[in-house]
């Protein structure tokens, strides 16, 4: 029996088309997605929904708007039932998509990914988290899920301020410490941060990734190595990082603070830089209206946080695999990426020349960048479950003046315990 939050995630909160149940008679869809009705990939989603009407005008599309954690908590239970959508949007990861994979809930599309080439449309590394094997980590070469859209960390600059105290745009990571100096010479602490979410624990990591090559990260990673948390990158990180703390360059009093208050550190232009996702990308360009800013590729690394976003299943138990087949089809299709990029998401498969938006343009280029050099490094929290709070924790030790190596030693403690517990 279903428990009631699974029943709750049953009923229809937004439908369009009726709430029949599809029978696996080839003329209804039954799609399940999570985004905000106003957010650049609805609006893609719904563009799709339109255009799958039009090329299959005798099929009924049910559909049905999810909240992420509704999904994220009842999926495994939901699609072990005889009601799981045709097809739905869920989270990358192990113990997200790699798990339902593993527990046999998930359709294995490879066959269908060769046939119609999705995998041709994206890099490797962007389709690393859309693969897994069958202990469900990803990295494998079976294709449980495609992503429409990429995600990465990259550099904003509030480009008035650097103009004012005649600072120079860096162009390498020698270039990006001097203007730190020059703008914490002129009284201002240059970068955004916050100690209390995720931005800290990307800055710790992005550092690392400035000294790392691909097999540093697919150790980390995909655990094809033993990774040595006291090895060059990540002692340069956290002595960097004590570094910037010392000079000023991050407010350690920032230890306390959530994401959206390093945004606002950069909207109130109190911040002339900040590095963070292109999550942030849609509401800057809403928030700032008073100063010119631009993006960037973090200088001075060749890799970043990052990888393809969360992407489009179809369950074991669907009744209309083809149609989901064909509506995933359709948002790989020229159209509906371009449009995923003009709203200011990052398209996985559209050219940034093909983009009008200019502000828009910059950031897919940026993306565009990375992924064409193997340069998507996922994130520092994914390889062990409970990770992301290792990582907090770490942080914000780090930023209260803990000794780099004791932080080390605290990332490295869970870390070693789940690998060693694979074997």
């Amino acid at each position: 029996m279903l428990a009631a939050s699974a029943l709750a995630l049953l009923a229809p909160l937004t439908a369009c088309g009726g709430s029949d149940t599809a029978e696996g008679d080839g003329k209804t869809l039954r799609l399940w997605h999570y985004e905000q009705q106003d957010g650049a990939l609805s609006k893609a989603w719904d563009a799709a929904i339109t255009e799958f009407k039009r090329t299959h005008p005798d099929v009924k599309v049910v559909f049905e708007r999810k909240t992420f954690e509704q999904i994220q908590q009842n999926a495994g239970m939901i699609l072990n039932s005889d009601k799981a959508p045709d097809v739905m949007e869920y989270n990358k990861g192990n113990a997200t998509t790699g798990l339902l994979a593993k527990q046999g809930l998930l359709t294995d599309l490879t066959p269908v990914v060769e046939e119609r080439g999705w995998d041709k449309k994206m890099s490797e590394s962007a389709s690393v988290t859309a693969r897994y094997d069958d202990k469900g980590e990803m990295g494998g070469d079976k294709w449980y899920g495609i992503p429409n859209y990429g995600e990465f960390v990259l550099t904003y600059y509030n480009d008035d301020l650097f103009k004012k105290h005649n600072v120079a745009k860096p162009t390498d990571f020698k270039s990006f410490e001097a203007a730190l100096a020059e703008f914490k010479a002129a009284g201002i602490t240059p970068l955004a941060n916050a100690g209390n979410d995720h931005p800290a624990g990307h800055w710790l990591y992005l550092l690392a990734l400035s000294r790392a090559n691909d097999t540093w990260v697919d150790d980390y990673q995909l655990y094809m190595g033993k990774v040595d948390f006291h090895g060059p990158e990540m002692t340069f990180a956290v002595n960097k990082y004590e570094e910037w703390l010392d000079k000023g360059y991050f407010d350690k009093k920032d230890v306390g603070l959530k994401g959206n208050d390093m945004t606002e550190q950069f909207v109130s232009q109190k911040r002339p830089i900040m590095v963070g996702g292109n999550w942030w990308f849609g509401s800057l360009t809403t928030d700032i209206e008073n100063f010119s800013w631009s993006t960037a590729p973090f200088p001075g690394s060749e890799k970043t946080l990052g990888s393809g976003g969360n992407h489009w299943v179809i369950p074991t138990k669907a009744k209309n695999k083809k149609l989901a087949e064909d509506f995933i089809d359709i948002t790989m299709s020229d159209k509906i990426q371009k449009l995923i990029g003009e709203q200011g998401n990052v398209p996985i498969a559209a050219q940034a020349d093909t983009i009008t938006n200019p502000r828009a343009k910059e950031l897919i280029t940026a993306f565009d960048t990375y992924q064409s050099n193997n340069g998507l490094a996922f994130y520092p929290d994914w390889p062990v479950t409970g990770y992301y709070d290792t990582w907090l924790a770490a942080t914000q030790n780090l930023m209260n003046g803990g000794k780099p190596d004791t932080v080390l030693d605290e990332l490295a403690a869970p870390y070693d315990k789940y690998v060693a517990s694979r074997s």
